[in-house]
């Protein structure tokens, strides 16, 4: 296995929801003047070129971040994340050419106290993310298994963290390893924020691990979805979406205002997004 590269899929329509809520929650979490860590269980390269072989051949981006480079309305949060985008093309900031992972997202956003703890298994993309972050003295980067890196990195020093799950779900029981893992890891650390991203392939199967969750009694437990078109049996990802553990303070309404955005902006007619709480306090 681990055949898996993200960069085929760089800043595709699913990269704009994770990566713009990624953004907004470690912003509100700043509002408090304390340390966190960031921990990414499937971290990746660091970052991408969109115009290398792998984002060329599907071109998936086009109809994600490429849609949102010019646009003069965007609400704050996406623009917030456009501007990320643009200062990773800081050489050429009018020029869509590089796409950031989730890593240096937080990177550019990252406080002096904070550091970040991020796991990848792919041996390339591994030593490129390694590459990338070999300065950086806020950063760990471990080569291995993130679900099991991320029961024995919580509960941090620092008491706050924010966790990025966001396999690649190339083998079919990673759905029921990810709802265990996230169960354990809360139990351990019951207050950290956890964001766990999935697709919808097969929604029977997306919906099992969800449910797994939500009937785990853990509370506050928050759904963020963008579907792009119907339900199908057919091959492809239909929608994707974050489910998150202790989502700050006001960031469902964030995620209301953003996800009507992108409905209307990287939709289709008969796509919906959609903001639940799916179980409260």
């Amino acid at each position: 296995m681990l055949s898996y590269r993200h960069g085929y899929h760089a800043g595709n329509y699913a990269d704009v929801l994770k990566h713009a809520m990624l953004l907004q929650t470690l912003q509100l979490m700043h509002k408090k003047d304390k340390p966190l860590v960031y921990i990414d269980t499937h971290a990746g390269a660091g970052g991408y070129a969109l115009t290398d072989e792998f984002a060329q051949k599907t071109g998936e981006y086009l109809d994600g971040v490429a849609k949102l480079w010019n646009k003069t309305d965007l609400p704050k949060s996406l623009q917030d994340y456009v501007d990320a985008v643009r200062h990773f093309n800081e050489d050429n900031p009018e020029e869509l050419n590089f796409y950031p992972g989730s890593p240096a997202f937080i990177d550019m956003d990252l406080g002096p106290k904070d550091r970040m703890v991020l796991h990848e298994l792919h041996g390339t993309d591994h030593l490129l993310l390694d590459e990338y972050f070999e300065q950086d003295k806020q950063v760990k980067v471990i080569k291995g298994d993130g679900l099991k890196g991320l029961i024995a990195a919580v509960p941090p020093l620092e008491r706050r963290a924010l966790v990025l799950v966001d396999p690649s779900y190339e083998i079919k029981t990673d759905y029921q390893t990810v709802a265990d893992t996230l169960i354990k890891a809360h139990k351990r650390f019951a207050t950290g924020v956890f964001m766990l991203w999935y697709p919808v392939v097969n929604r029977a199967q997306t919906e099992e691990m969800l449910s797994r969750l939500a009937n785990s009694g853990i509370k506050r437990q928050l759904r963020i979805e963008q579907a792009i078109k119907p339900d199908s049996n057919e091959f492809g990802m239909t929608a994707a979406g974050l489910w998150v553990i202790n989502p700050p303070w006001q960031l469902d309404e964030i995620a209301n205002e953003m996800v009507d955005y992108l409905g209307k902006t990287l939709g289709q007619a008969d796509g919906h997004v959609s903001v639940k709480w799916e179980v409260g306090e």
